[in-house]
């Protein structure tokens, strides 16, 4: 079991997308998409760009991988697609991306990658789709939000000091003992359930 620890910069409830029991990476950290197994951890910390260096934001036991068409077309996962005048909830949804069957690529539905008149944002598109067209989805997940936590002295590998000083879009938690103290710690809260909303959410 592999734990992937990556800065979370911002949080509108898109990427992860924690709502209707389900949290979800569709978007976003193509390469923790890429490689990430069943079984795996995933764990998003705050910046200094939101104010929450230091804390954790959310953690997903990844549980199933399928691709942009399956999620797509999946009737457990309609909820998640877009609805642009509707609530918080829906405006960030994170089902987004479908292929063409003639053009065998991929069509950026209107959402937050897309540009604000609802045309093709190619860059985001091809960050999200190139590398990897598969996504993560977890119903063994806490969410934090703006009411971000921050980790217990006993555990180093997390928080402010915790983060490697590189350029890495994200790190591996070394060491079975830290894993087991991450684990024990995280699963001491509530799971499966939202302990806030989106910390962006307050911008708009």
């Amino acid at each position: 079991m592999t734990i992937r620890v990556y800065k979370l910069k911002r949080d509108y409830g898109f990427a992860p997308n924690p709502f209707h029991g389900v949290c979800t990476l569709a978007c976003c950290k193509p390469s923790i998409r890429k490689h990430a197994a069943i079984g795996d951890w995933v764990i998003g910390v705050g910046s200094v760009h939101n104010g929450l260096l230091g804390k954790i934001m959310y953690a997903m036991v990844v549980e199933e991988k399928i691709t942009f068409d399956d999620y797509w077309s999946n009737e457990k996962y309609q909820a998640k697609k877009v609805v642009p005048n509707g609530t918080r909830k829906r405006m960030y949804g994170d089902n987004i991306y479908h292929k063409d069957p003639v053009r065998n690529a991929f069509i950026q539905e209107d959402s937050h990658h897309s540009f604000e008149n609802g045309s093709t944002n190619i860059d985001n598109l091809e960050r999200d789709t190139s590398h990897t067209d598969q996504l993560l989805i977890s119903r063994d997940f806490i969410y934090f939000g703006e009411n971000a936590v921050t980790p217990p002295p006993r555990i180093k590998s997390l928080g402010e000091k915790g983060f490697p000083r590189t350029s890495a879009r994200y790190y591996k938690i070394v060491g079975e003992n830290e894993k087991r103290k991450i684990k024990k710690w995280l699963r001491s809260y509530d799971w499966s359930c939202l302990h806030g909303v989106p910390h962006d959410w307050r911008k708009r």
